[in-house]
């Protein structure tokens, strides 16, 4: 099968499939402060580490109509100059899922989700204490990409990691991150999720 990009319909696939073939994507659950104080949480399902010396990650907040501004995580970070990734998980799935529900300006994504956030070491937005994981950054830039329309911006937001939390029980004894234990969840296509719970090791030529 073969379509060009924004005829999908006329091969006969009802919807988009693209997300469905680059996957699975790592969920950025980001936590960032408004200019009140606020706390805003917001997961993101275009999200991935693009280097590691220095650790530097990035989010994708597209598809947000220029009329209503751009979404709330990145004019935070980009105000605040920092942002803090959580490692969204299986025991956290249902927590994540409603903090993507679009609330007003003043209503708290954490309080609305049941989550419990707590104070992160080197930057002012707070981690989600639950998570078993979590990467402080500092915000580097954003990037503008082109977008199919000219009514949605399409943004890519870069942080620099400065501080990582790892909960004690995901070391061994070797020092190495056992991450299958802390099942990671992935995002898939559609309305579609992945857990990952095995992985396996090959030695490079």
């Amino acid at each position: 099968m073969f379509y060009k990009v924004g005829h999908h319909k006329e091969a006969g696939l009802p919807h988009n499939p693209f997300k469905a073939i680059v996957a699975p994507r790592p969920i950025g659950w980001i936590s960032t402060i408004n200019s009140t104080g606020g706390i805003n949480l917001a997961p993101y399902s275009f999200f991935n580490a693009v280097s590691s010396a220095p650790p530097i990650v990035f989010f994708a907040p597209n598809g947000q109509s220029r009329e209503s501004g751009i979404k709330d995580s990145q004019d935070n970070a980009e105000r605040s100059g920092e942002f803090v990734t959580n490692l969204a998980t299986w025991d956290l799935r249902e927590e994540m899922n409603r903090t993507s529900a679009a609330l007003g300006p003043t209503e708290s994504e954490p309080e609305f989700a049941g989550l419990e956030m707590e104070a992160s070491e080197l930057v002012a937005p707070p981690r989600v204490k639950r998570s078993p994981v979590s990467l402080e950054c500092r915000y580097l830039q954003t990037l503008e990409l082109p977008s199919d329309s000219e009514d949605e911006g399409n943004f890519v937001v870069f942080g620099q990691v400065v501080g990582i939390h790892i909960a004690d029980h995901l070391v061994d004894a070797n020092g190495l991150v056992k991450i299958t234990d802390a099942k990671p969840i992935s995002r898939l296509g559609y309305m579609d999720y992945a857990v990952i719970e095995e992985t396996f090791s090959m030695q490079r030529p």
